[in-house]
């Protein structure tokens, strides 16, 4: 590991004489010019963040030209100043990549009188090919149930084909997602083995959300991409906010934060608490032994050294307790009355990077990382039939640069990544029914690493066509205390995408194929386990292989008086297609990969401008099927594979999370006296029927919806107060029956919580 680490250090410096470029950052250029087109020089341009004091200011050239180089996603409002010409002022929204170019028409003042002349900037990005989902710090602290610590709704409500079952997170038919802050990957080859989140909501800023075709930057998990613009003290000035919660199932979220800046040093810090009686999805309509709780913190810091050199840190810790919830009917088709189970888990975060500009074209960032994940499942030591624990430790350090330059109609990106990992895992059982020895214990052991480059280049042909191509080589090797358990695999990974804006109706086209690979998890099983499930099942273990996916993409954005439709119709095939299995009727999950798989869908989401200047409605609908083929190749397979119960069923078979139709429609409103509403109705078809009997007889299970709602008032600067219901029917039904992470999985009940928060200064 630490040969690893150095080695990618040691490159990384290579480019240190070079200019680069972090991923959260886009470039702003522009034009202004009077009535006659004539370029107008010295006019002044000042860039200012809608939600922050964060802002920058320049003057044209004499060819009537500006540019804002590392400009962090987000909304901006643009204003140019000129004596003679009335102010021009655009809006616009910034994403990871994008070089929008804007054109200012600046128009003669009347004598003694100038006004502003305001308008919204092209919402359809020609620069990229990727959909992308912006969700801002506004619409998590308002969407019902979206900026509690263990809520993923600013992600379910917004993204279309995104949806949680059986306790994990699952986007576009798998559940291998990348979180990124601040442009830097948390890296995490693990599979289904964490509950906690990864992040609080209430530390973010922007989340930044990319389903598919991503361009060569991008690797490891390409179910979904999650970058996080965090807190960074821009929007506050010394000021501390406290947020507290109280409701039904005795649970709170709490949080205590504090951010401000100058020019040069932004901070943001915060402290957050949380626990609840309702944690994890229950196996049956009640709920029993299912508590949770949690704490952490988090910290991003900001310094500006000079106009060229930019620092950034951002660090986190948690730590979550989760019960597993049972049934306590020991006659049940899934028999977990006599276990009492939980599950400890701890995870930090911290990176650094940066951030040099050398000229308005030319950036330089360098972001070391390290990230240590544990997730300890422990049974009681009188669990019946059997006391199951398997606790597990990750450590994880390594380093990403990044390079871009602009020249000519090129914006071209090298850029180096990789990570060393280390696992420790230690696998326990004791047998308190007697059908076996006392006890046994089986400690593992494994390293692993990667090392990835990246090359691509988007080629603006025309100012209505982009042309995108890249290539991605990546480099794996493991090796642990089972000898089956080292591999190394080399890939090359390239990717190819167009965009074409339609002049007059900016409508864009785009089309996108490519090719990923996923690392796969170090996990490995021998000695006495790997005996034990032997015995007791026709299962053994085998070495896990990295998945390789080919996906291929076309969709259109259609900007209409300021709506934004986005459509997309995907397909993804996969070779060693990552899901996971359990070991007997236990709840310790064993990665695998299955020979094949194939998930092909379409997408939509809509979003409104602000609607009789008070509100904003945003929908996403998407249609797909998840199916999987062959036989289980990796982790727990089926042994010998040559018997006859070990034959795969010929052709595609869903996916337990298979889901064909998924729907949520949103509202946003400010209403009169500074009161606020927010809804949010959601519909499901139904998820795969994993045991089909005569209640639930068809392929899938019943189809089901849930509408939540959250009302508020602030008084003043200082105190908002809100009340939040969420699934306000109280509609209970069976989303799951495959046996997966506690047996069975109905949705959650109803839930009713008040809100306080109270912002001061010190």
């Amino acid at each position: 590991m630490r040969k690893l680490v150095f080695s990618v250090f040691v490159a990384a410096c290579l480019f240190s004489s070079l200019s680069v470029h972090a991923t959260i950052f886009g470039k702003i250029q522009g034009i202004v010019h009077d009535p006659q087109h004539r370029p107008v020089a010295n006019a002044s341009v000042k860039l200012q963040a809608v939600t922050s004091d964060w802002n920058q200011t320049t003057q044209t050239d004499q060819n009537g030209e500006f540019s804002f180089s590392a400009v962090p996603v987000g909304d901006y409002r643009i204003t140019v100043g000129q004596p003679g010409f009335n102010t021009s002022e655009q809006t616009l929204t910034v994403i990871s990549g994008s070089s929008p170019v804007l054109h200012f028409q600046l128009t003669i003042a009347t004598v003694n009188q100038t006004t502003v002349v305001s308008a919204e900037a092209n919402v359809a990005n020609v620069d990229s090919v990727t959909p992308t989902t912006l969700v801002d710090r506004e619409d998590i602290a308002q969407t019902p149930g979206a900026n509690r610590t263990n809520s993923l709704q600013m992600i379910t409500d917004f993204v279309p084909g995104a949806y949680y079952t059986h306790d994990q997170l699952h986007i576009r038919g798998g559940h291998q997602v990348s979180w990124l802050i601040d442009g830097v990957p948390i890296p995490n080859t693990n599979i289904a083995s964490n509950l906690g989140p990864q992040i609080d909501p209430k530390d973010i800023d922007y989340l930044e959300v990319q389903r598919g075709s991503y361009d060569a930057a991008y690797g490891d998990r390409t179910y979904g991409i999650f970058n996080i613009v965090p807190r960074s003290g821009f929007e506050r000035d010394n000021e501390a906010e406290l947020v507290t919660s109280f409701g039904n199932w005795y649970q709170t979220n709490d949080q205590l934060s504090f951010g401000g800046h100058t020019q040069r040093f932004a901070y943001f810090a915060s402290l957050n608490g949380d626990r609840s009686n309702l944690g994890l999805q229950t196996p049956i309509g009640q709920v029993f032994h299912d508590a949770e709780n949690g704490y952490g913190g988090f910290g991003t810091f900001i310094y500006n050294l000079n106009p060229t050199d930019q620092f950034r840190l951002v660090t986190s810790l948690r730590a979550d307790y989760y019960q597993v919830p049972y049934d306590p009917n020991p006659s049940s088709s899934f028999d977990s009355s006599g276990l009492r189970d939980g599950q400890h888990e701890n995870d930090g975060y911290a990176s650094f990077s940066w951030v040099r500009t050398v000229n308005p074209n030319m950036l330089l960032t360098i972001s070391p990382f390290f990230h240590h994940n544990t997730a300890n499942y422990q049974g009681a030591p009188n669990d019946a039939p059997q006391s199951a624990t398997d606790n597990r430790t990750s450590n994880y350090g390594g380093l990403q640069t990044t390079f871009t330059a602009n020249v000519a109609r090129n914006n071209m990106e090298v850029g180096l990544y990789g990570f060393g990992q280390h696992d420790h895992e230690f696998f326990g059982l004791i047998f308190n029914d007697g059908s076996g020895n006392a006890r046994f214990t089986s400690p593992e052991t494994a390293t692993g690493g990667q090392v990835a480059g990246f090359m691509s280049d988007n080629f603006k042909a025309t100012s209505w066509l982009t042309l995108v191509a890249g290539i991605r080589p990546t480099h794996f090797s493991s090796s642990g205390s089972n000898a089956e358990a080292g591999i190394s695999e080399n890939t090359i990974n390239p990717r190819f995408g167009i965009a074409l804006q339609v002049p007059h109706l900016n409508w864009v086209f785009r089309a996108f194929y490519g090719h990923y690979y996923q690392a796969p998890p170090l996990t490995t099983i021998s000695g006495p386990l790997l005996e034990f499930i032997q015995s007791g099942s026709q299962l053994s273990f085998d070495s896990l292989h990295g998945e390789r996916d080919e996906e291929h993409q076309f969709g259109v954005t259609i900007p209409f008086r300021g709506w934004t439709l986005d459509a997309d119709n995907f397909q993804t095939r996969s070779n060693n297609f990552f899901d996971h299995n359990n070991v007997g009727e236990s709840n310790i999950f064993i990665p695998v990969t299955i020979d094949g798989a194939l998930i092909r869908g379409w997408e939509l989401t809509l979003r409104s401008p602000r609607l009789w200047n008070r509100g904003q409605m945003h929908l996403a609908y998407s249609n797909q099927i998840a199916q999987a083929r062959g036989a289980v190749t990796g982790g727990l397979i089926c042994f010998p594979p040559n018997s006859p119960m070990c034959q795969p069923v010929p052709g595609y078979r869903a996916l337990d999370h298979d889901q064909r139709n998924t729907l949520n429609v949103g509202f946003n409103a400010n209403l009169p006296w500074h009161a606020f509403a927010s809804s949010n109705v959601y519909y499901g078809s139904g998820f795969t029927n994993g045991i089909q009997n005569a209640q639930f007889p068809g392929p899938y299970l019943p189809q089901h919806t849930t509408f939540d709602i959250s009302l508020g008032k602030s008084f003043g600067d200082k105190y908002t107060v809100s009340l939040t219901a969420l699934n306000v029917a109280n509609r209970r039904i069976l989303l799951d029956n495959s046996l997966t992470f506690g047996g069975f999985h109905f949705n959650d009940p109803r839930e009713i919580y008040a809100e306080f928060r109270w912002r001061f200064h010190y």
